[in-house]
Order: structure tokens, then C-alpha cells, then sequence
């Protein structure tokens, strides 16, 4: 693990480093956000909104019966906003596109394209890795907060639908517990986790060896690291912010 955590610093540095020469293409930073984020979106967003639910129908009766309901839409908002929409939507990313750009680099490394690219003089890392992380880092805080946006309504409709909550009352509730904090520390969260996925996945490609069977054993690994990796980055976070 720390051995592999060097060499996505490493990774990281060198795609940073060919950024800011201005050697990637925007087009290809355009085409990696399309097939990480939004290709993405609508599994993202549907789990946002039945986790939203599910939430709903456990608190709201709940709340309910103790005369508290008037701070369900307040819960759900918080528990959404900082912990449910940026994990969730990570994981779901992580799972879809982490997954796909440790096999597309795997078996671009197992077949010897990254070697031709060696000898065209451009750094693989830099170019394969570069487009991706920058897509992600820009992309996946939009999916996160438009997934936010979706699990609130999904508690409202739900929560009228059980308890008659009025929306005013639900959308009050809201406005009154959450700050602009709790967003951009979302946003933020969904920062890491983008890159994180990005890195991951793709360093986990790059060191692929062998045949077409280590590329299936090397995307099954990046998807376990690339998880790992997130919920260590959301604990981070959530010491240093919450603590």
C-alpha cells in the first residue's frame, strides 16, 4: 500500500507538471469529463434520490411521533450535503468510470501502445493520466451537487407522501439547518474524491503486467483501492472540518 501510494504521488506530480507546460488538449479533457461524470450522472442521481427516501421514511414517522417534524427536511438536507451525496456519488463514479480507465490503460499498457508512446518522446503518464484527473477534479463536484439538489427533493416528495409534511414547512426546516459551509465542504469532497478515482484507477492500469487476464485482476483491484482510498479521504476530511 505504500509502496503503490508513492507511485500515485509520483503519477500525481508528473500530470501536474505536464498541465501546466499546456500540453494536454481541452478536447480530450471534454471527452474524459463526458465519459466519467456525465455518462455517470443518472445512476448518481437515481441513488441520491432513493437514498434520500430511504431516509425519509426511516426519520419521518419517527419525528413524527415525538412532535419533531418540522426538522425532517433539516436532517435529510445535512445528512445528504455532507456525507450521503458526495460518497455515494464517488463510489457510483468510482465503480463505472474508475473501473473503465484502469481497463482502457491496462490494456493499453498489456498490448505495448504505452510504449509507442514512449517513443514519440510524450510522457504516458502526463498524457494518459493528465485529461482524466483534470475531468474528474472539475466534474465530480457537479454531479455532487446536482445529486444533492435530487436527494432534497427526494425527501420532500417522500415526506409529503408519509407524514403530509408540507413542502413550506420541509423546504423552512432546510434553509434553517444548512450552511454554505456544509456545501462547499461537499464540493470539496467531491474534489478529492475525483481525483482520487482518476488516480487510482489509472495508476493501477499503468502497472498492469501480463495478458488480458491480469487486465481483469488489475480493474477488480482498482476498484477496491479507489474505494479505500475514498472513504480514507472522507474521514480525513470530516476530522479536519467536523472534529
Amino acid at each position: 500500500m505504500i509502496s503503490f501510494f508513492g507511485k500515485c504521488m509520483q503519477n500525481l506530480w508528473r500530470s501536474f507538471v505536464y498541465l501546466i507546460t499546456g500540453s494536454s488538449r481541452i478536447t480530450h479533457v471534454l471527452a474524459q469529463s463526458a465519459s466519467i461524470s456525465y455518462d455517470s450522472l443518472v445512476i448518481s442521481l437515481v441513488i441520491a434520490f432513493v437514498s434520500a427516501a430511504v431516509i425519509a421514511i426511516q426519520v419521518s414517522k419517527q419525528f413524527l411521533m415525538s412532535g419533531a417534524e418540522a426538522y425532517v427536511g433539516g436532517s435529510i438536507a445535512i445528512v445528504m450535503i455532507r456525507e450521503i451525496a458526495p460518497g455515494f456519488v464517488a463510489l457510483a463514479i468510482g465503480a463505472r468510470a474508475g473501473t473503465a480507465i484502469s481497463a482502457e490503460i491496462a490494456n493499453m499498457q498489456v498490448t505495448s501502445q504505452v510504449d509507442a508512446i514512449k517513443t514519440l518522446k510524450v510522457d504516458p503518464v502526463g498524457y494518459y493520466f493528465a485529461p482524466r484527473i483534470l475531468a474528474a477534479a472539475i466534474t465530480v463536484p457537479m454531479v455532487v451537487l446536482i445529486a444533492e439538489l435530487v436527494g432534497i427533493a427526494g425527501g420532500l416528495l417522500v415526506s409529503n407522501a408519509t407524514i403530509h409534511l408540507r413542502p413550506a414547512r420541509y423546504i423552512n426546516s432546510v434553509w434553517l439547518w444548512l450552511s454554505t459551509r456544509d456545501i462547499y465542504i461537499s464540493l470539496f469532497k467531491g474534489f478529492v474524491f475525483g481525483i482520487l478515482i482518476a488516480l487510482v484507477c489509472a495508476t493501477q492500469g499503468y502497472e498492469t503486467k501480463g495478458g488480458a487476464k491480469d487486465v481483469g485482476e488489475s480493474t477488480t483491484k482498482a476498484a477496491v483501492l479507489s474505494t479505500v482510498y475514498m472513504l480514507t479521504a472522507d474521514f480525513l476530511i470530516n476530522l479536519v472540518f467536523y472534529l
